[in-house]
């Protein structure tokens, strides 16, 4: 995003922009979330694609600083970004455009892939007077929700969380199996076991328990490649088929996905709650089938278990 001047915003006072109803509608129609700031990073406009994406209203975010956390970005490491490295900040500082990947918090807790490109806004002088990001879902990271919505209405979704079931988890392995024996095309299996689950349902009740997994489904689901199957396996096991990959790049997702599920949290009697997974991973070996491939992983999963859980055994 070039630096941007709009000359259509006045600036009064302690560098406040102020919207007119007219260039709200505009924003407002814009498919793509719209967050402003002021040079104190307080969010001054928030349109309604930035809700539709995030699940906040603006009532929750007008006013508040982004330095505080309130969208509670994190990157691929899951370094928070909100106090000294978040785009809008940073385009403020060298006033040179920003394009950036990063994982937003949903209001339901879970995390989103996001791109969000930032750009300075600038008074009638040249000088800096705030910024403005436009942020976007990573569609292609959306379609393994979109092919599991598709199967909503047939016997192949958990009513849970949404995911694929085990009947299909087992239909969608058996065909990655029949592609690997004749064309040698590789692919590997994530398992995602919840840490402790049970002590969670035995501590603050099964709704709230369900509301979790629904949560961690979600990451799951909004960070899988176009290509992969998430599913949720049995209880609070979740599996990913991951079809044309390599040992690398599948030990890469499960490290992100086990980052990604630990910096997802719930509010429950006004407090975050938030869970761990343990992850197996492997990748087909010569003279595979199925079962054995699922001894595997169940025997990783095991041992990152026993070596503390909150952990990936690839």
């Amino acid at each position: 995003m070039a630096t941007l001047s709009l000359p259509q915003l006045d600036i009064q006072g302690e560098s406040q922009l102020l919207i007119d109803d007219a260039q709200r509608m505009i924003l407002d129609a814009v498919g793509d979330g719209v967050c402003i700031v002021d040079l104190n990073r307080r969010i001054l406009f928030w349109n309604r694609a930035a809700e539709c994406i995030t699940g906040r209203g603006e009532d929750e975010v007008l006013g508040k600083s982004c330095a505080n956390g309130v969208l509670e970005h994190i990157n691929e490491k899951g370094l928070s970004l909100c106090v000294n490295s978040c785009p809008l900040l940073c385009v403020m500082r060298d006033g040179q455009p920003h394009d950036v990947h990063m994982y937003m918090r949903h209001a339901r807790g879970h995390r989103i892939p996001v791109h969000v490109k930032a750009g300075t806004i600038e008074d009638e002088f040249g000088n800096i007077v705030g910024s403005v990001g436009v942020f976007s879902v990573d569609t292609q990271r959306l379609l393994p929700v979109q092919h599991i919505e598709a199967l909503e209405q047939i016997t192949l979704v958990d009513k849970l969380t949404g995911l694929g079931n085990r009947r299909f988890f087992d239909r969608q392995i058996a065909s990655s199996m029949a592609n690997h024996n004749q064309h040698g095309t590789p692919f590997g299996i994530l398992r995602l076991d919840v840490d402790q689950f049970t002590q969670f349902n035995d501590l603050y009740g099964e709704q709230t328990g369900d509301q979790i997994l629904r949560t961690v489904a979600d990451t799951i689901s909004y960070n899988c490649r176009a290509s992969d199957t998430p599913v949720r396996w049995h209880d609070d096991d979740f599996a990913i088929i991951c079809d044309q990959i390599s040992l690398e790049d599948l030990r890469g997702a499960a490290a992100r996905m086990r980052m990604l599920i630990e910096h997802t949290r719930i509010e429950h009697a006004g407090r975050e709650l938030g869970v761990t997974v343990s992850i197996g991973g492997c990748m087909t070996e010569p003279g595979d089938d199925v079962h054995a491939m699922l001894r595997r992983v169940d025997a990783l999963v095991d041992d990152g278990k026993i070596a503390g859980r909150n952990c990936v055994r690839v």
